[in-house]
């Protein structure tokens, strides 16, 4: 596996991957990787010859200071686990690599709209940061096939229609949420829930379970909603949000939609776990048609 910490080497290996002809897999991540990384850089080695991960965690995607300092960084680790999962190469920039000039006077992506809503509005210029950072490297990787996870459900939304409003040629493969047995979803933030906290943090994925199975079961959006919120607070929760939203603009819906998702905010602690839920149910297609 090569290891590649700056723009040149990133575009010699670039351009020897197009000399062989060859399709490059992309998988951004921002390290402390985990299992549900190592299914994304799965994902991409079915779908191209080559497959490259970066590593960076991204200054612009963070509102608070203490969130971004305390962020894991496991350099040494994530090398090993990625050449032992098979990737062909890293790019381990540091944050003068991609921002030369600084944060301050960076041109940035607005994502529009879309990225102001629920995360985007509790995290003020999080999309922003992370449409740049994403244009960014796709413009210096030039990947065929770029792999994100479903987890990020608003984010993976963010970035499509980034790819669409922008032109930019790359096919999206979206990999679907991993979990713990216990269903709690698989980040590098888990890390910091203590051992009380961590028995507690499945109940994110259970609310979400039980709101899908009371929409299903006739109650209505605002119910099912105001049921699950109380419910999560009672286990000990502060709820940023919990929401019933479309699968496209992720605008908050009152009625049930054909394509329809559950996203949920919330902490414990300093804690902060997100999570979702597609909800396909038949009494929206009905009412569609």
């Amino acid at each position: 596996m090569e290891i590649l910490r700056d723009i040149q080497a990133l575009r010699a290996w670039r351009e020897a991957r197009e000399g062989e002809g060859k399709r490059v897999g992309f998988v951004p991540t921002m390290g402390n990787l985990h299992a549900g990384h190592m299914a994304l850089i799965d994902n991409a080695r079915r779908r191209a010859d080559a497959v490259i991960a970066s590593v960076f965690v991204n200054p612009l995607q963070f509102e608070d200071p203490e969130d971004l300092a305390r962020y894991p960084r496991t350099e040494d680790d994530d090398i090993a686990a990625l050449e032992k999962a098979g990737v062909d190469a890293v790019f381990l920039p540091t944050e003068t690599v991609l921002y030369p000039h600084g944060q301050d006077d960076i041109a940035r992506v607005d994502p529009g709209s879309l990225g102001t809503r629920l995360e985007g509005s509790v995290r003020p210029g999080h999309f922003t940061g992370v449409a740049t950072v994403v244009t960014k490297l796709f413009n210096l990787v030039r990947p065929q096939v770029a792999v994100f996870g479903e987890k990020d459900a608003q984010q993976v939304a963010v970035i499509r229609r980034l790819v669409g409003d922008l032109d930019i040629d790359v096919q999206l493969a979206i990999e679907p949420t991993h979990r713990e047995p216990d269903g709690l979803a698989i980040s590098s933030r888990n890390r910091f829930l203590t051992a009380e906290q961590r028995r507690q943090a499945p109940a994110v994925h259970r609310a979400l379970k039980r709101a899908a199975e009371s929409l299903a079961g006739g109650h209505t959006v605002a119910a099912t909603l105001a049921g699950a919120r109380h419910w999560l607070a009672q286990q000990g929760f502060e709820v940023d949000y919990l929401v019933y939203c479309d699968e496209v603009r992720f605008e908050e819906q009152t009625r049930l939609v054909p394509e329809g998702r559950l996203l949920v905010a919330a902490r414990l602690g300093r804690v902060r776990l997100i999570d979702n839920l597609a909800v396909h149910t038949p009494q929206a297609e009905e009412s569609a048609d």
